[in-house]
């Protein structure tokens, strides 16, 4: 597994969660799901992406995306 192959995993795993958990528990759960989204935009312009960081840092390799 490669760098953005684990961001995406990540992402979607907590954009489910957030979901679910916002349709049975409390809608604010879906701010965090706008988050998720917001910094998963900004990622594909910038090329800087805050788990990609920590992820390189966990030892997975780079991709092609986030090879700085």
């Amino acid at each position: 597994m490669n760098v953005e192959r684990g961001v995406m995993a990540i992402a979607g795993l907590f954009v489910f969660l957030s979901v679910l958990l916002g349709w049975l528990h409390s809608p604010y759960w879906f701010i965090f799901t706008g988050f998720v989204g917001v910094n998963l935009f900004q990622a594909s312009f910038t090329k800087f992406c805050p788990m990609a960081v920590l992820l390189k840092k966990f030892g997975l390799k780079n991709g092609v995306v986030f090879d700085k």
